[in-house]
């Protein structure tokens, strides 16, 4: 009877025996057998969207994020790329560039994602390109404006995965100096500028400049620092001065309140900013009354005479119970998931790196906020709209 016993363990051992053998040999088959990646095989390709869902700027990633996810859902509803469902992890950054690269870390180590969108603010996204360039895979924003150390380092080096889709501080800044020249006869002006940011830095270096190269004169340069609440003493200062327009680059967390306090103080010119005031956010924070006589940089409106962008606007409509679009956030989140899943059809494969190479090769895309090609670095070619408000609501919109 024990005989027996010890037989059938015996049998039982060279059966495992032979079962870890044939494990190990698994792990070492030939490159070949196992060139084909996990993305390759699965059924989706996992992309990540790394955006600022809550916090100070919350509303440009939240628009950035449904425009973006329009896109996705539209795209896989006509079949997906390459025969695959595109699959989006999403992350919320809280507005913070450390949460920023944490998200990075966990998207593109963990999620296993072939790319990462987002984040919508130039200081956020700048926060995860070390994480992308380390780990080979690109991130894209189509809102990241800051002309420093974004596509490009600072030793004048492309970055290999590193995408906009938007135009650059320097551009938008200079734009906005020649709308305040050639537009408003503008002859003098004061800049008001958030002095912690480099979003608002780059746009009031680059206005400052383009102005006086018109002739024109910068009265006076104040500064405020991001949080601020209480702008009195500084508007107080100014109101006693003679300028015709006041610049105030920044986001609409600090433009909504100064827009309404230099009103209620009697400062009546022209206000004039980038697409940080962008954001159903500043109407509410500066009051319908007092955003009037405002005019912006922007990069696409509904009263932009675009069949592209007619046709698009009534497909949101028809998603969103005839709701319009909160800001250009949307539109350009959504051009920025077409622009992704066109890459990866020209990739052939959902192989970062040669997804890398065809985002860096994209010519004549056509999307709803305009036609744009990526230049050498990584930078798009493409114009900007001029939104001008009246009682809080756009008015006008001009291709400039």
């Amino acid at each position: 009877m024990h005989k027996k016993v010890l037989l059938i363990l015996l049998a039982c051992l060279l059966a495992l025996a032979l079962m870890i053998t044939g494990c190990a040999g698994t792990d070492d088959v030939s490159d070949d057998t196992s060139s084909v990646s996990t993305d390759d095989a699965a059924d989706v390709i996992k992309i990540g969207a790394n955006y600022e869902l809550s916090g100070a700027v919350a509303t440009y990633g939240a628009d950035s994020l449904k425009g973006f996810l329009m896109a996705i859902d539209e795209i896989n509803e006509n079949g997906g790329v390459l025969g695959k469902k595109l699959e989006v992890i999403t992350k919320d950054n809280k507005s913070d560039p450390a949460e920023a690269t944490a998200a990075a870390e966990v998207l593109m180590t963990q999620d296993n994602v072939v790319l990462s969108v987002g984040p919508a603010t130039s200081g956020n996204f700048r926060a995860v390109i070390p994480v992308a360039e380390a780990n080979r895979i690109p991130v894209i924003s189509s809102s990241a404006t800051a002309d420093d150390d974004i596509t490009v380092d600072k030793n004048g080096e492309v970055r290999s995965f590193v995408f906009r889709t938007c135009f650059t501080d320097s551009f938008q800044g200079r734009v906005m100096a020649n709308f305040a020249s050639e537009r408003l006869d503008a002859t003098s002006a004061v800049i008001f500028a958030d002095n912690s940011s480099d979003y608002a830095k780059g746009l009031a270096a680059n206005f400052k400049e383009q102005f006086e190269d018109n002739g024109g004169t910068i009265v006076d340069e104040q500064a405020y620092v991001a949080g601020d609440k209480d702008f009195n003493a500084v508007l107080t200062s100014l109101r006693g001065q003679d300028f015709d327009v006041l610049y105030v680059p920044g986001y609409y967390e600090e433009v909504g309140p100064i827009i309404r306090q230099a009103r209620e103080l009697g400062i009546d010119v022209p206000i004039l900013g980038g697409d940080g005031f962008s954001s159903p956010e500043l109407v509410q924070l500066a009051g319908e009354e007092n955003a009037t006589n405002i005019y912006y940089s922007d990069h696409a409106s509904g009263l932009d005479e675009s069949a592209v962008l007619s046709e698009w606007l009534e497909k949101y409509a028809a998603l969103n119970n005839g709701g319009e679009p909160n800001s250009a956030f949307v539109a350009m989140g959504y051009d920025m998931g077409m622009y992704v899943a066109d890459a990866i059809e020209r990739a052939g494969s959902a192989d970062s790196e040669e997804i890398a190479k065809a985002l860096s090769s994209t010519t004549k895309f056509e999307g709803v906020t305009g036609s744009f090609s990526v230049d050498e670095n990584h930078n798009v070619v493409k114009s900007a709209v001029v939104v001008k408000l009246e009682n809080g609501v756009e008015v006008s919109a001009e291709r400039f």
